[in-house]
């Protein structure tokens, strides 16, 4: 088996790192930067502390980000970026204030929409703005990731773009940050730690260093998540889950997601399911579909996390989005054919192809109508 592990972002972990900002920045020989921030950070006041406490060193605040960041989002901030002639980038934020900056931070070189690169096939250039990673929910992982997950709402389009630029050059992992996250985004994100976590060791692409972080991450979300949901103020919780989330974001850039990803599009899209959800929603149904793959490798991962074996740990992870407050079913929707045949179409993803079993759209069909 021949593999190849790459990454390259520094990850500096630890209660308070964020405010070592202003000495990453020297470090990286960056003095003029621009901080990209979820929206909600700026009304709570926290971005404003942020570029008050650089000393000068951040000049601008961009932060019209929608959960799931929009193409015109990201054509926006990069406009703001030559405006302001900043030559580094800080994100602030869950994934999708990551994303956005990911992807401006290399469509601002160029006088292109990042539309021409969004599902296209078309590469981007390979000139981008350093980056300093922020999170602030411990679920996304794009702190250590090469993907940008994007919207088109006028195409009714949604998925990511992976190029090497999109790689942040520091990542600042404050569990701190997460103290303050309510307890169904704690559920959503947690959840989505443990697909990235179970894509990334599955998926055609697995590799050696890569399954070694999937299972430790999984480990850690079935010992803590339930914790933290129900126990917000848990800082030894809030700190493993942040944890497994970089971990986990280590442990599928390289292999990719697969199916559950592939599904969380349409889901996101036509119901608004926010994205971690939308990814658990299916993970245990996958779960069982793939247990038999690889050669036995699936059961063996299961038992060593405690279970008899895969079919059992699928069972685990239903009852776990239960226990947290996910949903295991689409029955308020009350979804006619044609919605259910829209969902099955929007499934075939390219990352559905990742997947060890070969996903056909009648065995989609057969699992929304589970679902029903």
């Amino acid at each position: 088996m021949a593999w190849e592990y790459l990454q390259p972002v520094t990850i500096r972990f630890g209660e308070g790192s964020v405010g070592e900002l202003e000495k990453v920045a020297s470090e990286l020989n960056c003095k003029r930067g621009l901080l990209v921030s979820d929206p909600f950070f700026v009304k709570s006041g926290l971005a404003q502390k942020i570029v008050a406490g650089s000393n000068g060193v951040l000049v601008d605040i961009y932060s019209e980000i929608s959960p799931n960041p929009e193409v015109r989002e990201v054509d926006a901030c990069a406009k703001l970026i030559k405006e302001k002639k900043v030559d580094f980038l800080v994100a602030l934020g869950g994934g999708s204030a990551l994303d956005c900056a990911k992807a401006s931070g290399t469509i601002c070189f160029t006088e292109d929409s990042i539309c021409k690169y969004h599902g296209t096939g078309e590469v981007l250039p390979k000139q981008h703005l350093p980056l300093i990673a922020i999170p602030t929910t411990a679920g996304t992982g794009s702190e250590v990731t090469c993907v940008a997950v994007l919207s088109n709402k006028e195409l009714g389009k949604k998925g990511p773009i992976n190029c090497n630029n999109f790689y942040p050059a520091v990542a600042l992992i404050d569990p701190e940050l997460t103290y303050t996250l309510p307890p169904y985004m704690t559920a959503s994100t947690g959840i989505d730690v443990l697909c990235h976590a179970l894509e990334g060791f599955w998926s055609k692409g697995h590799q050696p260093v890569c399954d070694a972080l999937a299972l430790h991450a999984s480990h850690i979300v079935f010992q803590y998540l339930r914790i933290v949901c129900k126990d917000p103020s848990n800082r030894e919780a809030r700190a493993k889950m942040a944890e497994a989330s970089v971990i986990a974001g280590m442990a599928f850039t390289l292999p990719k997601t697969t199916s559950s990803h592939a599904c969380s599009f349409p889901l996101t899209n036509m119901l608004h399911i926010p994205h971690g959800e939308a990814c658990g929603l299916t993970l245990d149904y996958f779960a069982r579909i793939n247990a038999d793959a690889q050669n036995g490798r699936i059961h063996e991962f299961a038992k060593k996390l405690g279970f008899k074996d895969m079919y059992e740990m699928a069972d685990a992870i239903y009852d776990l989005k239960k226990e947290i407050g996910l949903r295991t079913d689409l029955k308020e929707y009350h979804l006619t054919d044609e919605q259910i045949q829209d969902l099955v179409d929007g499934s075939t993803h390219p990352n559905l192809y990742n997947n060890p079993v070969e996903i056909t759209k009648e065995m989609l069909q057969e699992m929304y109508q589970s679902m029903r």
